[in-house]
């Protein structure tokens, strides 16, 4: 899929409707005994139903000729008898199938979210997370109707639709082959209009994906919405949005309204054809008038069939765009993936090593040009540079979020690209200048470092990065519970938690990315002191803006460009008065200035 916004339709890739009902059905089969369950309580509803009829005949040949008015009790007390148990049958087999339904897309559904998860950051960096969403909840939950009508709709519906045949043939062959005889015109044409709808449907969905996507986008920046009053604009956008998705569903729904149309005239003709050939042969002594009212049922009872078929054939066209949506998500394949036979990660000692690193986003667009560094255990390493220039890209390829064009990223000399990602990346802590908290509480999220970790080592993290004081004066203390993303916290206290999150982890290699812009210059001193304890005997990188925060690391390596144009140590890059130089002394300048 090519990269979209929010308002650009989706490139999916079309499935043939064979291959479609073949993954379909490998989600059915765990469920095959209650799946047989219902089938078998299906059929005693079908039986129930072919029974009234046949006895109908029988009361009226039979018994009211003569007045046998025992004898009709007995049919009436056997018709009532019989639908009784076809109702509870069919009551019973709704019930199991809905049961069965939900438990598949409960399967589906979580497999789907677990694949996501193992996709790699490019996934996400082409897709809104609004589109992604919509995958998992709507199109997943459009494949209800579909499970559930399989089997409780086509396989007994066509057993009935067989059964009815075979008796409709029994009682009159001439009747029975005028009953059906507009049948092929009425398959051609369903064929015709769901194929036409099936690709209407897919538009539907492509349209209702933008809406959800949109929507989200909207509500995640609604800060900057109201902030400049932009309330007006993203209203006509999402009217347009919801325009889109109105109309791509009446033109897709066009197609059901003409099918039925044409179904209900076929039955009415059909219907008509019966009774005036019936009469005809009444006339002719060839069928009793028994005869003609039980076929007459049973004309009404086998058009039942063909219609709760064509409407599944209908439900099944309508998902198909849901579930080519959701396949399509499914074959997508990790740009970062583990080789076969990928050996664990040992205990990193933090060696660091880059040879011949070139890296693109896109491609022919070079992020990094032939970089080349080696770092040795337990150096803190600073990343200085204009923005975009490729700094965050260095410390996302040690941690293989992405793998190099050219080139190899070495750790204690092994190749990132053919270990185990969980054993690399399980020894490594980051902390982004966009702090990410969950909906829960602040102990909960300090506990993502270390899912293990106890109350002692949550609070310790926390004191070290001096977050401990602001957490105690909130209401619940460390149970506070924070709103989606940390709303109700302010920046700076998102990051401080954020950091004893990624210390608790005790990584061996820790990266900040700007981890301290967003800290007042008092409470970066007290941090800086935490930080200088946990950094010990650690490799770290640190990204900063902020010069003053990295005057006392290991080394400091310029980024511009893609390329590592100076490195050495706070002194040593002044003492060259290049472009290091350059970048303290216009930031010194800029920070006497606004004194």
């Amino acid at each position: 899929m090519a990269k979209n916004s929010v308002n650009q339709d989706e490139k999916i890739n079309s499935l043939k409707g064979r291959d479609i009902l073949i993954r379909l059905v490998k989600y059915v089969k765990p469920y095959k005994l209650k799946v047989s369950l219902v089938l078998f309580l299906m059929l005693i509803v079908m039986g129930t139903g072919l029974l009234s009829p046949m006895l109908l005949k029988i009361a009226i040949d039979n018994y009211i000729e003569v007045k046998d008015v025992v004898g009709l009790i007995v049919i009436s007390l056997g018709l009532v008898g019989i639908n009784v148990i076809g109702m509870y049958a069919s009551k019973l087999s709704t019930y199991q199938m809905n049961k069965t339904t939900h438990s598949i897309l409960h399967t589906i559904r979580q497999e789907l979210y677990i694949h996501i998860q193992k996709l790699s950051f490019s996934f996400f960096d082409d897709r809104p997370v609004g589109k992604i969403l919509a995958r998992v909840v709507g199109d997943v939950n459009s494949l209800s109707e579909l499970f559930s009508k399989s089997v409780t709709t086509v396989i007994p519906q066509a057993l009935n639709l067989i059964a009815i045949g075979v008796i409709l043939f029994v009682m009159n062959a001439k009747l029975a082959i005028v009953s059906i005889i507009i049948l092929p015109v009425l398959a051609v044409v369903v064929s015709t209009m769901m194929v036409k709808a099936r690709a209407k449907w897919q538009v539907f969905r492509q349209k209702r994906s933008n809406l959800n996507g949109f929507t989200h986008e909207s509500f995640s920046g609604i800060k900057i919405i109201q902030n400049f009053t932009f309330e007006g604009e993203t209203t006509k956008k999402f009217e347009k949005a919801v325009g889109e998705v109105r109309d791509g569903f009446l033109s897709a729904v066009k197609y059901n309204d003409w099918l039925w149309s044409f179904i209900d005239m076929s039955f009415g003709i059909s219907s008509i054809i019966v009774f005036w050939y019936g009469a005809t042969l009444t006339r002719r002594g060839e069928v009793s008038i028994g005869t003609i009212i039980a076929f007459i049922s049973y004309t009404s009872m086998f058009w039942r069939p063909i219609i709760n078929i064509a409407s599944y054939y209908n439900t099944l066209v309508t998902n198909f765009a849901a579930a080519e949506r959701i396949f399509e998500i499914m074959d997508v394949v990790p740009t970062i993936d583990e080789m076969e036979g990928s050996e664990d990660m040992p205990t990193i000692k933090g060696a660091v090593e880059f040879k011949n690193v070139s890296f693109e986003y896109e491609k022919d667009v070079q992020v990094l040009h032939n970089v080349n560094f080696k770092i040795r255990p337990g150096e803190n390493i600073a990343l200085v540079g204009p923005t975009g220039a490729g700094k965050t890209t260095i410390t996302s390829l040690i941690s293989r979020f992405y793998d190099t064009t050219e080139g190899e990223v070495l750790i204690d000399g092994k190749d990132v690209s053919k270990v185990n990602l969980y054993s690399l990346r399980s020894q490594m802590g980051i902390m982004l200048q966009d702090t990410f908290l969950f909906s829960t509480s602040i102990k909960e999220n300090i506990r993502y470092g270390k899912l293990d970790a106890t109350d002692e080592e949550i609070i310790a993290a926390a004191k070290a990065v001096n977050a401990h004081d602001f957490i105690m004066k909130l209401e619940k203390g460390y149970d506070t519970e924070v709103n989606e993303r940390g709303s109700r916290l302010s920046v700076g206290q998102r990051q401080l938690i954020s950091f004893a999150r990624a210390l608790l982890a005790n990584p061996r290699i820790l990266i900040l990315d700007e981890a301290t812009s967003n800290i007042d210059t008092a409470t970066e001193i007290l941090v800086q002191k935490g930080i200088n304890k946990l950094l010990h005997g650690r490799t770290s990188f640190v990204i900063a803006h902020r010069l003053s925060t990295i005057r006392d690391c290991d080394k400091i390596m310029v980024v511009d460009d893609g390329e590592i144009v100076e490195s050495g140590t706070h002194e040593e890059l002044l003492k060259l008065k290049g472009f290091y130089y350059n970048l303290y002394m216009a930031q010194y300048s800029f920070l006497n200035e606004g004194a």
